[in-house]
């Protein structure tokens, strides 16, 4: 039935999507903003748009699906849900605050997996048996591929376009390589829209369900999939210029055409995850690939002090997230 609860723990889940949006707006327009072939409003208006047409093309739901099975139902419940999606919009805003490009989707995951964990420990179980095991060493993994893959297309996607291009016309190229930036970019902000708005999906789904609104493997309601992409393009159309200063400049600087080899490898990295329900982070994604393209022209040419900090606070999201869920939920159990 539908409660005070339920209608907050929506409410809450469509406002970490919104918070998606500015905080990763960035992944997709970072690199069209440094290299001017876009202002920050042009930018971020395309970057909406198209994270909202993925909903009339993405059906399938796949990555939704994998996010809704991270935790086992038994332990789902609505204080759980609740708790995780506290504990994922804090770290949300506190990293967007101090311009640190983290993960919406492990912070996402790891508040529902920490909520999860302590309500087993509540119901007198092991905390790990909430935890569906094969789901969540599959995401864990590919916060380690998932920039790895983005910086190997990345590389060999420059390395061909600077032998393609080798005789043209510098200014030549650079005009064209600036109107394909607007295809690469808006191919990104596509892809970016198709896996990151899937996760809200999973959790939402999981909600209705654990309110007894649907039953557990019934369809997902049409309304679902249409909120969370309307949320995440309007968070995208908010910015998230912080963020967008160190993806779009203090990793490396970017040419046209890197940023079409970035942007490009981003977007491909983005649909194979997709296609194989694997909710990886954007964030990780572009900035792997955006490293990739710097490695073309020399190992210093990356700024690796950036990039460790980077990565120290990808490798903290899923804990801290998941320990903040945790004692959001002892807070929140009883409401």
């Amino acid at each position: 039935m539908v409660t005070t609860l339920l209608v907050a723990v929506i409410a809450l889940a469509l406002i970490f999507d919104y918070t998606n949006g500015f905080h990763d707006a960035a992944n997709s327009i970072a690199t069209i903003v440094s290299t001017k072939v876009l202002t920050p409003f042009q930018a971020v208006l395309l970057a909406a748009v198209f994270n909202f047409a993925a909903y009339f093309f993405i059906k399938d739901h796949k990555v939704a699906n994998t996010v809704a099975k991270t935790v086992h139902e038994e332990f789902i419940t609505l204080h759980v849900v609740l708790a995780g999606l506290i504990a994922a919009i804090t770290w949300n805003l506190t990293t967007w605050w101090f311009g640190i490009p983290s993960s919406s989707s492990h912070t996402l995951i790891g508040g529902f997996a920490g909520a999860g964990i302590t309500n087993a420990l509540f119901m007198g179980q092991p905390g790990m048996a909430a935890i569906n095991s094969f789901y969540i060493i599959k995401i864990i993994a590919y916060i380690v591929l998932a920039p790895f893959i983005g910086l190997f297309i990345a590389y060999f996607i420059t390395i061909l376009i600077l032998h393609i291009c080798k005789r043209a016309k510098p200014i030549t190229a650079e005009r064209w390589f600036k109107r394909l930036q607007l295809v690469s970019a808006a191919a990104l902000s596509f892809a970016h829209g198709t896996n990151d708005a899937q996760k809200v999906m999973g959790i939402l789904y999981v909600s209705l369900v654990a309110a007894k609104v649907i039953g557990s493997g019934a369809a997902m309601p049409e309304w679902i999939p249409l909120a969370c992409y309307t949320a995440i393009a309007l968070g995208t159309m908010s910015g998230g210029w912080k963020i967008v200063k160190t993806m779009g400049s203090k990793i490396t600087k970017i040419t046209p055409l890197e940023g079409v080899a970035a942007e490009t490898a981003g977007a491909v990295t983005l649909f194979i995850t997709e296609h194989f329900a694997i909710p990886v982070s954007t964030t990780h994604t572009i900035t792997g690939s955006i490293i990739g393209v710097g490695l073309t022209k020399r190992v210093s040419a990356v700024r690796w002090g950036v990039t460790v900090n980077l990565v120290w606070a990808w490798i903290i999201t899923i804990p801290i997230s998941a320990l903040i869920a945790g004692l959001m939920f002892v807070l929140v159990r009883h409401i």
